[in-house]
């Protein structure tokens, strides 16, 4: 069974930074695009990010780019490095593993892909 699990979220002041963390197992990091989205309350869940390790690709959403970094820096981790965080960021955060995609090119940001996603971490920007 495929379990990825979200961590580092929290509470956060505007122009403050958070790292979040996608734990999963190293096979699934290594062979599938691993997706980061949100969901803010009252809004549709969007893509934020995308690591793939199989063709070393990444990926933003025009809204995080510049400010957001995907990194995958041990066997079974994967962290999203949060910079210069606005309100507009608050949302619950997840993890999703496409299973059958093996870049981060075009539609990374199509959730219906992915085929096992995390429980979610809340962030919160706010002063």
């Amino acid at each position: 069974q495929v379990q990825l699990v979200e961590s580092g979220g929290g509470l956060v002041q505007p122009g403050g930074s958070l790292r979040l963390s996608c734990t999963a197992s190293t096979l699934i990091l290594d062979t599938s695009a691993i997706g980061w989205f949100r969901q803010a309350p009252g809004k549709d869940r969007e893509g934020v990010s995308c690591f793939s390790n199989s063709d070393d690709t990444f990926a933003y959403s025009d809204s995080v780019k510049g400010r957001f970094t995907i990194s995958r820096d041990n066997a079974n981790e994967l962290y999203l490095q949060m910079n210069r965080l606005k309100p507009d960021d608050s949302a619950v955060y997840y993890c999703a593993a496409d299973l059958d995609r093996y870049t981060c090119g075009g539609g990374w940001y199509r959730q219906a892909t992915y085929d096992y996603w995390g429980q979610g971490t809340q962030v919160t920007v706010s002063s």
